[in-house]
């Protein structure tokens, strides 16, 4: 009779640490993308009025109209590539699941028109800075070619060169 018991209660354990193991995979699939809106970690898509297109978040694909049907790409078509994902407004389609979002495309576009903008989003994670801090890193040394630059630029446009204020000792400070 204990032996049964000891047999029964191992299933169990079983069966239950198997079903948390497959809860934990299908959570994993499908992460949101940094500029998606935060707090909305689960859901498949988003609808992008601005460019009325939409995103499957777990297939990570734009899904737009393009020669006559349908499309789904990881890249934005070539007339939106400098479109801001970051700065867009996302609307977060909570009411639908399926593979076709695109199905109430004639809803979406005119519930959510383009320029619409809900409630205030946060990005899911911070848009990434470019530009000085890139050059900061760099091995090469710019502080020559900025410090030469800046007197050019100054020399031209009238502007006196801190350096050569310095120089003149004129009435500020202590000698």
């Amino acid at each position: 009779m204990k032996t049964m018991k000891i047999a029964i209660a191992g299933l169990f354990l079983l069966i239950a640490n198997a079903t948390q193991a497959q809860v934990s995979i299908n959570v994993n699939i499908g992460n949101p993308p940094a500029w998606g809106p935060a707090g909305y970690a689960d859901m498949e898509y988003y609808y992008l009025p601005d460019i009325e297109a939409y995103y499957d978040v777990r297939a990570s694909q734009f899904i737009y109209f393009g020669g006559g049907r349908w499309v789904r790409t990881t890249y934005l078509p070539r007339q939106y590539r400098n479109y801001d994902l970051y700065g867009g407004y996302k609307v977060v389609l909570t009411d639908y699941h399926g593979r076709t979002p695109y199905t109430y495309f004639d809803r979406h576009k005119v519930k959510y028109y383009k320029g619409y903008c809900g409630a205030p989003q946060r990005p899911y994670k911070p848009r990434p800075v470019y530009g000085y801090n890139d050059r900061r890193n760099d091995n090469r040394n710019y502080k020559h070619y900025d410090k030469h630059y800046d007197k050019h630029y100054n020399k031209h446009h009238g502007k006196h060169d801190r350096d050569d204020d310095d120089d003149r000792h004129e009435g500020r400070g202590r000698r």
